[in-house]
């Protein structure tokens, strides 16, 4: 048996994902992608191109993608792959995806998402709120058509659907820990130290998810797939929070960056969290809050940056590491947020070396999220595994993640909150994360 893995856009998530299944399956696989550009055209034409690039083989069983693709466009170009049974994730949904102005919406990209689902066997969300915000969108989105719309599309596709949250890989992370940090990281996961590494302990309540692609002894035809440690992925089942599986990585990733600033930041970065790091009295020193997000809209920065120049005004003291990815257009809000907050800026910019990345969350106390639209959130789940205490807006997929406590229902009550910690730094330093931690060590 061997599984065809097809990414339109191979970034961010969408590539993190793909690498993982990769591992997993091993020589089973054949990996086939576009780069993560011009997202809108890939959407579009993707189809069209894995039609001619796509290898034909009779050793294939399973057809993996994400929704980026028009599957019912590729399964029709190519009917050899129409028979393989189809397996369809979604990252995000483009009925509920939000725009800056509402004619912006482009009805192609949520109907193609509809008819790739009714042509899949399986649907795949990387969270409830992912699911059930896409299946009750259909019939008010199919609206939009004129005339003779087609009906009952919800109950046809959601006995398709099931959950699987997304599963993420860490370092071993404890090398960047302060102290206080490294005596919470061992509670929390149960893990014990063991030299400088870390042996996991499984907590109770895990449970295995039935395995969607099971690994054979095909050979591949990719020179794509490479043999790579095995990670063993599991999901839990009725439970509030979702499983995330730990592997420990020896070697430092990389990845590509559009951000002209990124050498000049990643020194200013290096050089400020050695000191931190190095330096005594860190309960002492002003809270630090990391925002480790896309420079794009949809994930509010606006909102973030408007709490933060409120808190400057009172002169509460604080210091703050913008992270994420910067594309081509960068929201004006960034350029001047960054000369407002002035000497209160610890790094500002992509970092690419996941390294210097875990690095900068190990440093932070405090994680925020204001995003208008989030499907699951890897970069919340990654800080809080850092250590950091989460703010999140009480809304999208946040509350089927985190515990009430950590969720806010407006800017002022996320001001409120960020004042008492700028006043009160031990509070969050001391503060035992109470989410429940259900954690699996590679093997």
């Amino acid at each position: 048996m061997c599984v065809l893995l097809i990414e339109a856009f191979y970034g961010g998530s969408h590539k993190q994902l793909m690498d993982l299944l990769q591992e997993e399956l091993q020589e089973d696989c054949v990996l086939c992608t576009l780069p993560a550009k011009k997202w809108h055209w890939r959407a579009r034409t993707a189809a069209l191109y894995f039609m001619q690039t796509v290898p034909i083989s009779p050793n294939y069983r399973i057809l993996f993608a994400s929704s980026v693709l028009n599957l019912a466009e590729l399964t029709a170009l190519r009917p050899d792959l129409g028979k393989l049974k189809k397996v369809l994730y979604f990252h995000e949904n483009q009925l509920v995806y939000p725009v800056q102005k509402c004619q912006e919406r482009d009805f192609q990209y949520g109907y193609n998402q509809i008819i790739s689902c009714l042509v899949a066997d399986v649907v795949v969300f990387n969270s409830a709120f992912n699911m059930e915000s896409f299946l009750t969108s259909i019939g008010k989105f199919m609206k939009l058509i004129p005339d003779h719309r087609p009906k009952d599309l919800e109950e046809i596709i959601r006995p398709k659907c099931q959950v699987l949250y997304f599963p993420v890989r860490f370092p071993d992370v404890s090398r960047f820990m302060p102290e206080h940090k490294l005596a919470h990281f061992e509670k929390v996961i149960g893990a014990k130290r063991s030299g400088d590494a870390y042996q996991t302990v499984v907590l109770p309540g895990q449970q295995k998810c039935r395995a969607l692609m099971k690994t054979s002894h095909a050979a591949s035809k990719s020179g794509l797939c490479e043999a790579q440690p095995r990670l063993h992925t599991t999901q839990h089942e009725g439970l509030p929070s979702p499983l995330i599986a730990v592997a420990r990585l020896n070697k430092s990733e990389a990845s590509e960056s559009t951000n002209p600033c990124q050498e000049e930041d990643k020194q200013h970065l290096t050089f400020n969290l050695s000191n931190i790091l190095s330096g005594q009295g860190y309960q002492q020193r002003p809270l630090h809050i990391v925002w480790p997000h896309r420079w794009e809209h949809d994930k509010g920065p606006e909102t973030f940056f408007e709490v933060l120049l409120k808190l400057k005004e009172k002169d509460l003291p604080f210091h703050v590491s913008v992270l994420g990815e910067a594309f081509s257009e960068i929201p004006d809000i960034f350029s001047e947020a960054k000369k407002a907050l002035g000497s209160s800026v610890l790094h500002w910019g992509f970092l690419p070396r996941k390294d210097d990345y875990f690095q900068a969350l190990c440093m932070a106390d405090v994680v925020i999220s204001t995003a208008k639209h989030e499907f699951f959130g890897v970069a919340m789940v990654e800080a809080v595994y850092c250590g950091c205490y989460p703010l999140c807006p009480k809304a999208l997929v946040y509350p089927e993640i985190f515990p009430a406590e950590y969720l806010y229902s407006t800017p002022e009550q996320l001001f409120k909150r960020l004042q008492n910690f700028c006043k009160r730094p031990d509070i969050v330093r001391k503060h035992l994360y109470k989410i429940v931690a259900f954690v699996q060590g590679a093997k």
